[in-house]
């Protein structure tokens, strides 16, 4: 009888304690959100307030200039040897030139009959092979001279030794250059020319 009586009143005494701790918990949670309740304010302007920030336009750089036209490179001058009717000198190795066949009796104006006269002959390049051999010969070739002073139909006539100068021959031979043949004031071709360039070790 006495624990049936100690039970209800330790039931009864947590009861009335839970109840009173949910109340006191209940009543602190209303005056919280009050509290935030009453924090809480707006405040609407009518104009935005003026900022002290300094607006700066960017102005675009300037073009760059045009470009300017790289210089002209110059023209190359033609490689002049003196008109020699018996030869001519190279550093070197000297290759000398001998005419046979070509009239070549002095100057004459452009209008006047004549046959052609030299105006620019190009030195032959003497081959490494025959120059590191000290190997010496000469070349024969025959050839026409054209309208325009260009020379055309070059041939091999003779060569000593053979197949060894020819190249080197009838390249600079190519780049001669001539005042064509003039014939009643007018230029016409001339065939049957020929020339012998003879290659030498000797400087003179």
């Amino acid at each position: 009888m006495v624990r049936l009586l100690l039970a209800l009143v330790v039931g009864a005494t947590v009861s009335f304690g839970l109840f009173y701790f949910m109340a006191f918990l209940i009543a602190s949670g209303e005056n919280r959100n009050k509290e935030q309740i009453e924090e809480i304010k707006v405040e609407i302007f009518t104009t935005p307030p003026e900022s002290t920030a300094q607006v700066k336009t960017r102005v675009p750089p300037p073009p760059p200039p045009p470009p300017q036209e790289p210089p002209k490179a110059p023209e190359p001058e033609p490689d002049n040897n003196d008109v020699d009717t018996d030869g001519f000198q190279m550093s070197g190795p000297s290759v000398n030139i001998a005419n046979d066949g070509i009239s070549l009796t002095g100057p004459t104006s452009i209008g006047q009959d004549g046959d052609a006269q030299p105006i620019v002959r190009i030195e032959p390049k003497y081959p490494m092979v025959a120059q590191r051999n000290g190997t010496e010969g000469w070349v024969r070739l025959s050839f026409s001279i054209d309208e325009v002073g260009g020379v055309t139909d070059i041939e091999i006539v003779e060569a000593k030794p053979k197949r060894v100068f020819n190249r080197a021959a009838k390249r600079a031979l190519k780049r001669w250059k001539y005042k064509p043949k003039i014939v009643d004031g007018k230029p016409i071709k001339q065939t049957g020319l020929t020339v012998q360039l003879d290659f030498t070790m000797e400087n003179d």
